[in-house]
């Protein structure tokens, strides 16, 4: 293999994994931090993959997620969506904020 070839393929930078920002975390823990209070939910995890970033909701520490908190990049934009265990898309938008809304929608029902 020469030299040029090895170059112009070290040259091809694989694309970064998509990941929450300090912003986005603030808000999902806000979030998740009033449904712990609750003794709601448990335990989270969080996984950054090449396409999606995922921030998965667990009421135990050995279940599968109830909900999935996800960011996909859309070119230069970011798409956001909140999926329940049974894979049904319960909110999906551009503003991570408006997204949230359906689960804190389970914070007030707590209240009331």
């Amino acid at each position: 293999m020469s030299f040029e070839r090895i170059h112009t393929s070290l040259a091809v930078a694989r694309p970064a994994d998509v990941t929450f920002d300090r912003r986005e975390l603030s808000l999902i823990l806000n979030v998740y931090g009033h449904m712990v209070a609750a003794g709601k939910w448990r335990d989270y995890a969080i996984d950054h993959h090449r396409d999606r970033a995922i921030f998965s909701i667990f009421r135990g520490a050995t279940e599968n997620p109830l909900y999935r908190v996800e960011k996909k990049r859309d070119g230069r934009h970011a798409a956001y969506s909140v999926v329940g265990m049974d894979g049904r898309v319960l909110q999906r938008g551009r503003e991570l904020r408006q997204v949230l809304r359906v689960l804190e929608r389970l914070i007030i029902r707590l209240v009331d």
